[in-house]
């Protein structure tokens, strides 16, 4: 699954804003100092954040942007879904659907490529940020296990995409 560097850099914000959930706003200029993302750009990507109703707002000198719910409360595949569109890297479900019925002689292949949509689908809708900023793995939602408690040892470790790429590694 492809996500573009807007995605990346809403989620980026969001894990944040999560880190920092009941602690007063963060001001935009420190999110992008913090997280290494264009200041401008993440301008755009808040207010469409906010437009969604996933963060606020709060004007003044302690003013900046907050999460509006719980990270708790917040799948990723709603963050990507707002910033990116469809989850799959397929096209979306309706698409492979109506091939599946249409296309015979491929049938087999697209009944694969709406599998992978829609194992990716559940992970990225059965993980919050919460779970991402408690290391809990996705695996638990997909395979049916029981969810990891607090202090257990993660069993997978979780993926973390940090700064600019353009960036050099010095600064």
């Amino acid at each position: 699954m492809k996500i573009s560097q807007k995605g990346l850099y809403a989620l980026q914000a969001m894990m944040m804003l999560a880190r920092h959930y009941n602690q007063g706003a963060i001001r935009i200029r420190d999110i992008a100092y913090e997280e290494a993302l264009p200041e401008k750009f993440l301008e755009l990507i808040l207010l469409e954040l906010k437009n969604a109703r996933m963060v606020e707002s709060v004007r003044g000198a302690k003013g900046g942007y907050q999460l509006r719910r719980a990270p708790s409360d917040i799948q990723l595949s709603e963050i990507i879904r707002l910033i990116d569109g469809p989850l799959a890297p397929f096209g979306d479900a309706e698409q492979l659907r109506t091939l599946i019925s249409r296309d015979a002689e491929h049938r087999a292949l697209y009944q694969v490529f709406l599998a992978v949509r829609d194992a990716a689908a559940k992970i990225l809708e059965h993980t919050t940020l919460a779970d991402i900023m408690n290391g809990n793995a996705a695996e638990d939602s997909k395979s049916g296990k029981r969810r990891k408690k607090k202090g257990e040892p993660s069993s997978v470790l979780p993926m973390v995409v940090h700064g600019n790429p353009s960036r050099s590694k010095d600064e």
